[in-house]
């Protein structure tokens, strides 16, 4: 897993510093919006693109730049993201889950955006998808030109993948 190499060019960062960005950007939201202490393990040392009993938010980036930020969660600590979030007690994965993923996605993507370019103009964000359940695969893990960056809190890992392409 590793950055295209026009990307780095483009934006003249290395993948380590790209990766230095969302682990930031990762950390931050989490300790003000989820009120959680994380531990990163960069780089990821094997490929993962098959999920199991998981929760996946992700935001589609466009424009000079295109890809998809993405977080992949147990639903174990999808719950607890989502509980510490709205401050209550949530048992199952329904919109409350899906809101709290896709705004957490939407964030970061918001973060990314704005390294990538001046302020952000040139750069859209979609609306977050989130996608639940016993096993799925996410394609877009699978090819070269992905940044992986492995999280855990308390014993619950967690992914983090930023997916770019320079374009024109």
């Amino acid at each position: 897993m590793t950055l295209n190499s026009a990307v780095s060019k483009a934006v003249n960062m290395q993948e380590e510093d790209l990766a230095g960005y969302v682990i930031h950007a990762t950390k931050e939201v989490f300790n003000t919006m989820v009120m959680l202490d994380l531990e990163d393990s960069y780089p990821l040392r094997e490929p993962v693109t098959t999920f199991h009993c998981s929760v996946t938010g992700m935001v589609g980036l466009a424009g000079t730049y295109t890809g998809i930020l993405s977080i992949h969660c147990p639903k174990t600590f999808a719950l607890r993201i989502t509980s510490n979030m709205l401050g209550m007690d949530v048992a199952d994965v329904g919109e409350d889950v899906n809101d709290a993923l896709g705004e957490i996605a939407n964030m970061l993507g918001g973060y990314v955006k704005q390294i990538l370019s001046k302020g952000g103009l040139d750069i859209n964000l979609s609306i977050p998808t989130v996608i639940s359940g016993e096993e799925y695969t996410v394609n877009s893990m699978s090819d070269d030109n992905c940044v992986i960056i492995p999280f855990t809190n308390e014993g619950e890992r967690f992914l983090v993948a930023l997916k770019l392409r320079k374009e024109g």
